[in-house]
């Protein structure tokens, strides 16, 4: 089987940025690229002079299932021509060289190539090459630069890693998966009024055993509880692992000398 055999079946999804690599130099990097646009939902990918030329088998190997990405990709001799159907262009800059430009976070340009993508205009992503990053005439192509938010005293990426950024902030800000959430698998989250049968259980073999005896103390006793079980999302299933927790030990402990005979 070659490099370039199999791989998943990606396919454009609605109208997204194209993702221009400038003067790359690894076809590694250009492959493992590929793979990172996979990931946020991105397809189109232009080269722009790549230095060892192309097409590279290496790059189809290091995709990992994201060869038609390869597949479909574009060479250009210059930026210039890369970027002449765009409507919007933006260049990540890791270095300010004293130019006059809106600068954005990934998650800020993410944003706004949403918005520019739903309007049906065009958008580009200028990645420069891996030791130097783009220049200056590269960067005037661009309209936007975008800068990582990232440790000051080490911002250095790979070009997958500085793709993947992006391509992350492009699919998470049109995702609609929930923030936080609690996998409860084949129960569910408990009813307060399942709750608060547990906690009438509870309450009675509390008072039972003499744990509430004292008077005083007793109404806040029973509020931290009430605080306790209320404030997570305690399940159904955990519930009745209770409610049998507290009927066990309500019971004549098993193996007492009382029941356990003599001994002699």
């Amino acid at each position: 089987m070659t490099g370039r055999d199999g791989g998943a079946d990606i396919a454009p999804i609605g109208n997204s940025p194209v993702v221009i690599l400038v003067r790359p130099q690894l076809a590694d990097n250009v492959g493992a690229v590929a793979r990172a646009m996979a990931n946020g939902g991105l397809f189109h990918l232009r080269l722009v002079a790549p230095r060892d030329g192309w097409p590279q088998e290496r790059a189809w190997r290091t995709a990992s299932g994201a060869q038609r990405i390869l597949d479909a990709l574009t060479l250009h001799p210059t930026v210039a021509d890369a970027v002449t159907d765009l409507h919007r262009v933006f260049a990540t800059c890791p270095r300010p060289r004293h130019i006059i430009k809106p600068v954005l976070t990934a998650r800020a340009a993410a944003e706004d190539l949403r918005t520019i993508c739903a309007e049906g205009l065009s958008a580009g992503i200028l990645f420069g090459p891996e030791r130097a990053g783009l220049d200056n005439d590269d960067m005037a192509e661009a309209d936007t630069l975008v800068r990582y938010p990232l440790n000051p005293a080490f911002m250095s990426l790979n070009l997958a890693q500085a793709v993947m950024v992006m391509a992350y902030e492009w699919w998470t800000a049109a995702e609609p998966t929930v923030p936080r959430r609690l996998m409860t698998n084949e129960t569910r989250v408990a009813t307060k009024g399942e709750v608060e049968n547990f906690m009438s259980h509870l309450t009675v073999e509390l008072d039972r055993c003499g744990f509430l005896r004292n008077e005083q103390k007793r109404p806040g006793m029973l509020r931290n509880l009430r605080h306790f079980f209320g404030r997570g999302e305690v399940t159904e299933q955990e519930l009745r692992t209770l409610h049998g927790i507290v009927t066990e030990l309500s019971r004549p402990a098993r193996g007492t000398p009382a029941e356990a005979g003599p001994k002699d």
